[in-house]
């Protein structure tokens, strides 16, 4: 745990004058480290930074062991500090205090994704969004363009902890080589299922954890691909 080391890594930051192009967040796991987290973002933000904050905490309609809708308040406020945040529905649900709706259709994602925009994040993309049998991708709103983007490809009969890091990680990945919003939430959503198929081929998977290694070619051939879209 490096809860406590985290002040002076920020202060040597300083000291050396070192700066970042994104800053980017995912699980945090109490109150304290939330804080320090947004600390962090308002020393560090400057223009050009991307913030993205995956806002871990919650899935099938319920939060986390050891969370509360306290921490879900305070996660939304954090959240409030970002460009682009990527939850799921039972995170947004939790973040917004709305009851979650697994029987969504696509008018309410759209409505959900606004209100997330209200939180103060420009941007929201929502992930695990399945309109249609044998797909699941990823629903986005842009409030500055007022404009929504959907993708979606395979939905695999399986899940796997971690593949939400593996999509805002690499979703991040190609935004910071300039590919545009859109094809970078494409490039993520194909990636983490190619990093699933992958898992499954391995025998081993549940000792291992998600294949993300062995995919890197994929992922590289994806932003090569995409570089300038």
């Amino acid at each position: 745990d490096l809860t406590d080391e985290i002040t002076p890594i920020a202060d040597t930051f300083k000291e050396l004058n070192i700066g970042f192009d994104a800053i980017y967040t995912g699980y945090l796991g109490s109150f304290e480290q939330l804080s320090l987290v947004e600390k962090f973002i308002l020393d560090f933000k400057k223009e050009g930074t991307t913030v993205l904050v995956d806002p871990v905490m919650a899935d099938n309609g319920k939060l986390y062991s050891g969370f509360s809708m306290e921490f879900a308040h305070s996660m939304a406020n954090l959240c409030s500090k970002a460009d682009i945040i990527v939850p799921n529905l039972t995170e947004a649900s939790f973040m917004l205090d709305i009851p979650y709706n697994p029987d969504y259709d696509e008018e309410y994602i759209r409505e959900v994704l606004k209100k997330l925009t209200g939180l103060g994040c420009p941007t929201a993309a929502m992930t695990g969004i399945s309109f249609e049998e044998g797909k699941i991708g990823v629903y986005a709103y842009n409030s500055k363009t007022d404009s929504y983007f959907y993708y979606a490809n395979e939905k695999l009969p399986v899940s796997f902890h971690g593949t939400g890091d593996i999509y805002a990680s690499s979703l991040l990945g190609a935004l910071m080589r300039g590919i545009s919003f859109e094809k970078s939430l494409a490039v993520a959503v194909d990636y983490t299922l190619e990093c699933m198929k992958m898992t499954m081929s391995d025998e081993k998977h549940r000792f291992y954890g998600v294949n993300f290694e062995s995919a890197l070619p994929y992922y590289i051939s994806l932003i090569e691909n995409n570089l300038g879209k």
